[in-house]
């Protein structure tokens, strides 16, 4: 059956009349404050004791947005005999949020859990030079970074934490055989030979 002329019109009209009856709801910004969905992409976090300069970040950025500088320094064997190590000390992490496009792939490869989101979206500057953000404001947002959801009660425990459970119940299962057994010779006070 072929479409009677007009019905499109006449249903783009009722959906005119529908929306121009309802009241319209204006956010009050800057005085009230959005709400926020919990995933918001605002700006990256950076924790700084969790970074090793790996470069990782910066080598997958697919805009060359972060800046990293870093040096070499001796750390002295813990041991007499032992070897001098060497570790990175990070001396400037910075990221350009005028060419970021806030992909997340940084906070992807990162290994060690230093960079995180931040639902932070309230860092305009009147010149374009000053978005890029050194580690000092980055670690400023950190304090911004909500914690990470619950999980599902239903959802299978994670491998690290089921290793750790285990090792920890043999541990104490030997333990308890080990009182059980009851006290050994030095532990009664009594002397082996001489």
């Amino acid at each position: 059956m072929p479409p009677i002329p007009g019905s499109g019109l006449a249903k783009g009209l009722a959906v005119t009349l529908r929306t121009m009856t309802k009241k319209t709801v204006t956010e009050q910004y800057p005085d009230a404050q959005p709400e926020l969905p919990p995933r918001t992409r605002g700006v990256i976090g950076l924790f700084e004791e969790n970074c090793t300069v790996c470069m990782l970040c910066a080598r997958e950025c697919p805009d060359w947005c972060i800046y990293i500088d870093s040096h070499k320094e001796t750390v002295p064997a813990a041991a007499p005999g032992g070897r001098d190590r060497s570790r990175n000390v990070l001396d400037r992490f910075a990221i350009d949020f005028s060419l970021c496009m806030y992909c997340g792939i940084c906070i992807e490869v990162c290994p060690f859990d230093a960079l995180f989101w931040s639902p932070e979206f309230e860092y305009a500057e009147t010149d374009i030079r000053d978005l890029t953000h050194e580690r000092d404001k980055l670690r400023e947002w950190m304090w911004t970074v909500p914690a990470p959801p619950a999980l599902d009660p239903g959802a299978e425990e994670p491998k690290e934490l089921a290793a750790a459970r285990k090792s920890a119940d043999r541990l104490a299962a030997q333990q308890e055989a080990a009182r059980a057994a009851g006290p050994t010779a030095p532990e009664l006070g009594q002397e082996g030979p001489e």
